[in-house]
């Protein structure tokens, strides 16, 4: 890992080498890195997997696997800007999974982590100078889960 930057460690209950794999297959510019486990006397079983170094998108993580006493909540999120309705169909698609949908292009994957689904045409939209583009767009979005970027174009277009 790069001393650049900073890092991103995700705390898990024993599912670290599951969801670093799950994360690198789902994005590009992706890889697994080092793996350390858990020595004699420690909280989790000795050579159990402690932390899990990964890249996704070219965003450094550590997995953690630092067992049942935090959980994630939509607190933080990972915002992923998409060029186009492909790509938002194939992020909504891989990360809601065995997790769960949410409002807004909001979700939960199977590991509890919140993600957003957002096209990245989306923050023009609502910042348009003309504000009644901006409140048709922001009510259109409002009422979906998945973003359909077709449809936001229609409403900020007034049709």
């Amino acid at each position: 890992m790069s001393s650049e930057g900073f890092t991103t460690c995700l705390w898990f209950d024993g599912q670290a080498e599951e969801a670093a794999a799950h994360y690198v297959s789902v994005f590009k510019n992706s890889r697994l890195g080092r793996v350390t486990h858990y020595g004699e006397g420690a909280p989790q079983p000795a050579g159990s997997v402690l932390t899990v170094e990964f890249a996704a998108n070219g965003q450094q993580f550590v997995a953690l696997n630092g067992g049942p006493e935090f959980k994630f909540t939509e607190a933080i999120s990972f915002q992923i800007l998409c060029a186009d309705q492909d790509e938002i169909d194939y992020y909504w698609n891989s990360l809601t999974e065995g997790g769960e949908p949410g409002p807004c292009g909001w979700l939960k994957d199977r590991f509890g982590v919140s993600w957003q689904v957002v096209p990245a045409e989306l923050i023009d939209m609502i910042s348009d100078s003309d504000p009644q583009k901006a409140a048709r767009v922001t009510a259109a979005f409002m009422a979906m889960g998945k973003f359909d970027l077709a449809a936001l174009r229609k409403a900020h277009a007034g049709e």
